[in-house]
């Protein structure tokens, strides 16, 4: 049988209880200050430590864990080589009358674009109101001189495995973006740095990470995840089954 609760554990004032009080009170202040303090730094460790674990996770289990900004990891190989300014390098070929190659330099120095919008991924999880900044596609597609024959765009990456395809209609949108920066900071490698795509009315599997490549073809090909049953056109709320609300 349980015992009846002393007068202090039932709430009533004891001989030196008082003194107690404020101190747990003031140490629970305490803590919420210091994480409020130190909340960014602890999300960038925590961003840091899941993006370096998920690089190294060929189950892909590191991507059901969610960081402090709400977004999981996803990688389809086993790991991704890093890239930095000297060494990364985006090339547009394919259907064009001038395909050429870019820097990270030559990324920055063109007009840049900031929206923000939400993200959604078509495993259920979303990230509202993200800001993202880069280079429309639309003008490097101007600038390379897309071909008649030209009705589609497929986008490769330096993982060595993702890729993923747009109509060409699609690519030429004011919403899809060469992304340079996220969340108004330069993207880093477990976000898909230094260059990712950004597609903001499809889910996110179309914003393929670690952009490498942009080949100009007559035809949409069906990306990594279209290869293996998710649809080609991945509009937020239209397909792959889902209603998700509209970015």
């Amino acid at each position: 049988m349980n015992p009846e609760p002393s007068s202090a554990a039932a709430g009533d004032p004891e001989e030196g209880g008082a003194p107690v009080g404020r101190r747990l009170m003031l140490g629970m202040l305490g803590l919420g200050a210091l994480g409020v303090a130190t909340a960014p730094t602890l999300q960038r460790g925590l961003e840091s430590f899941l993006g370096s674990a998920a690089d190294k996770d060929p189950t892909g289990l590191t991507g059901l864990l969610p960081n402090g900004g709400g977004f999981r990891y996803y990688s389809v190989t086993s790991s991704v080589p890093h890239k930095d300014e000297d060494s990364y390098r985006l090339k547009i070929d394919g259907l064009v009358d001038h395909p050429g190659t870019y820097t990270l330099s030559d990324l920055r120095a063109l007009p840049q674009t900031r929206m923000v919008r939400d993200v959604q991924c078509v495993t259920g999880w979303r990230v509202p109101d993200t800001p993202f900044e880069g280079v429309r596609l639309s003008r490097l597609l101007d600038a390379a001189g897309v071909r008649p024959s030209a009705g589609a765009v497929r986008f490769t990456c330096f993982d060595g495995a993702y890729s993923e395809s747009l109509t060409l209609d699609q690519a030429r949108r004011a919403d899809v973006l060469v992304a340079l920066r996220m969340q108004d900071k330069n993207i880093n490698h477990a976000h898909g740095g230094p260059v990712r795509l950004y597609v903001a009315p499809m889910y996110f599997y179309k914003s393929a990470k670690w952009l490498s490549g942009i080949t100009v073809t007559s035809d949409v090909r069906p990306g990594y995840w279209e290869e293996r049953g998710y649809d080609v056109d991945a509009w937020v709320g239209r397909s792959n089954g889902r209603d998700d609300e509209t970015t």
